[in-house]
Parts: structure tokens; C-alpha cells; sequence
């Protein structure tokens, strides 16, 4: 059984990859050190980037959720079995994760934009998925 603070990282870093796919396995990785972590901050760079582009597709059709349950999987994986806890656990919980930032990102998204524009609640999501993953790698 994975502590409970395990289990709440890993839907943490899943809820970051709802927002942005490359930005959680980035920050753990990074954390990890290695060549993976300096390619997956290139690719997340090169997302946060194109995120903002008008031609980008929905975070939520599905070759981009597919990424990002994906994604949320797989820095579930590695956060339960770095809490040395059952890792299948950890990737639920962290798909559970991307599954509720994609779509609770996707809708406040739109309801910032309403408000202050696209650009704006862009940036404003990217700190958020930035600082969240920093804090959680961190732990």
C-alpha cells in the first residue's frame, strides 16, 4: 500500500501532465539528473511554446489526451515506486491525475480567457504547471 503522501504526489504530477504533457516527466527527470531530463525540458519548453499557437489542437482530442494519460502514467509509476509502493497503483493515480488536468484545465482555461485573454491565461496555466511539478519533485 503507498502512503497516502505518495499517492497524492503522483496524482499531483498526473494533474500536471493533464496541463501540459512534458512538464511533469521534465521536472522529474531534471530531478533525477541524467540526458533525459535535459531532452524532456527541451520537448516541454518547445510545448509551452506551441501552446500557444492558434493552430494547436485540444488538449482533450484524442492523440492529445492519449499523451497525457500517458504521461500522467508514467510519472505515477516512478513516484510509487520511489515511495517504494506497488508502481501499476501510482500510474492509476496518476492517469486519474492527467485526466482531471486536462479536463479542469481545459475548462478554467476557457473561463481565464473569458476574463483576460488567451495569452494571458496560457501563461498564467504554465506557471502553475511549472511551480506545481517543481514542488512536488521537490518532496
Amino acid at each position: 500500500m503507498l502512503p497516502f503522501m505518495a499517492l497524492l504526489l503522483a496524482f499531483a504530477l498526473g494533474f500536471v501532465s493533464g496541463l501540459r504533457a512534458f512538464t511533469a516527466p521534465a521536472a522529474l527527470f531534471l530531478a533525477r539528473g541524467g540526458i533525459a531530463g535535459i531532452v524532456l525540458a527541451v520537448l516541454a519548453v518547445a510545448e509551452l511554446v506551441g501552446d500557444k499557437l492558434p493552430q494547436m489542437t485540444s488538449r482533450t482530442s484524442p492523440p492529445a489526451l492519449i499523451a497525457r494519460l500517458i504521461s500522467g502514467g508514467v510519472v505515477g509509476w516512478f513516484i510509487a515506486a520511489a515511495h517504494s509502493g506497488p508502481a501499476p497503483v501510482g500510474a492509476i493515480i496518476g492517469v486519474v491525475g492527467a485526466l482531471v488536468g486536462a479536463y479542469g484545465g481545459k475548462a478554467a482555461r476557457i473561463a481565464a480567457i473569458d476574463r483576460i485573454g488567451a495569452i494571458p491565461a496560457a501563461l498564467i496555466e504554465d506557471v502553475i504547471a511549472i511551480a506545481l511539478a517543481a514542488f512536488v519533485v521537490t518532496r
